[in-house]
């Protein structure tokens, strides 16, 4: 059975493939400009044509998920202190992925509050209300060791690909959906480099990692959850299918999950083995709760219907004939 290893040997252990990881990186990322992706012959001066609700070309929802993901980019102060507590180590790779990371996640900031204030999309004296009040309220890891933080940012980084996709795809704005498929493959990316360290981690110290894992999948929060009305804008953006409890089981968590291998792991202590008990039981229960959210929706989108051609019906004009 290996031996349970501190954070520091962990790190200096898992250098080189870091390095590894580093280098596979650079190469496959491709170079982006946010100014390439924003129509500026739409903007407008705000002091001659105040910013009015009419002006969006985006729906409701559309909005919230928008508001919901910019000031979610907005906390790359926060999240790069974070990281650099967890994965700072010494002046090799680690440190070089932390500045790299950081240096990448600061566009996708950049092009959404840009698309946003130029297109009128939202209020840009709100959005920047709530960019003050999200970055002061900051983000914390609560805790979490390096092993902890590096199962979260796999499973955090591929959550946010896959909200910022469906988002792009839901606005249906040709130009959203480009800025949001764009930042969705740099999110790929910065997951497939934590997944790849995990596994790594895994082969060093599994039954540490198995609890990591566990511990993230069991109590995974994403980092906005900080923001004004953040519960009722997720709940918005849950029934319009951007990011529910299914994809959210399905999407998220389980290809992480296989690509792991957790199930099939041997030689696990019985702390590690407890943890991976309570995973199975805890993901048993959230496939259940993601299909009794999906039979909700599917009734509400019934009930909807009907309702709409009831009042179809009734506008009709009577024939007297």
């Amino acid at each position: 059975m290996a031996v349970r290893l501190t954070d520091q040997d962990l790190l200096a252990e898992l250098e080189p493939v870091a390095e590894e990881e580093l280098l596979r990186h650079e190469k496959i990322a491709e170079e982006w400009f946010p100014h390439d992706y924003i129509p500026y012959s739409m903007g407008r001066d705000f002091d001659r044509d105040p910013w009015t609700p009419d002006q969006s070309r985006l729906t409701g929802i559309a909005q919230t998920a928008f508001e919901v993901n910019l000031l979610t980019e907005d906390n790359l102060p926060s999240y790069h202190r974070e990281i650099h507590a967890m994965f700072g180590h010494g002046d090799g790779a680690w440190i070089n992925w932390v500045h790299r990371w950081t240096a990448e996640e600061g566009r996708h900031s950049i092009v959404l509050r840009d698309y946003l204030v130029v297109t009128r999309a939202l209020d840009p004296v709100e959005l920047e209300r709530g960019r003050m009040q999200q970055m002061m309220t900051g983000y914390d890891k609560d805790g979490k060791d390096t092993l902890r933080g590096m199962a979260y940012v796999s499973f955090q980084e591929l959550a946010t690909r896959i909200s910022h996709r469906n988002t792009g795809r839901y606005s249906d704005d040709p130009v959203a959906d480009k800025i949001m498929a764009r930042i969705s493959k740099d999110e790929n990316l910065h997951m497939i480099f934590y997944r790849n360290l995990l596994t790594a981690s895994m082969r060093l110290d599994p039954s540490r990692a198995v609890e990591a894992i566990a511990a993230e999948v069991m109590g995974f929060e994403m980092p906005g959850a900080g923001m004004r009305n953040f519960q009722r804008k997720s709940v918005e953006i849950a029934k319009a299918g951007i990011y529910d409890l299914r994809v959210h089981h399905d999407e998220v968590v389980w290809p992480l999950l296989r690509h792991w291998k957790i199930f099939e792991l041997e030689g696990l202590d019985d702390a590690a083995e407890r943890a991976r008990q309570q995973l199975a039981d805890f993901l048993a229960g959230l496939d259940q709760l993601a299909t009794r959210y999906d039979e909700k929706r599917a009734a509400r989108a019934e009930r909807a219907a009907a309702a709409a051609a009831a009042a179809g019906s009734a506008s009709q004009p009577v024939d007297t004939h």
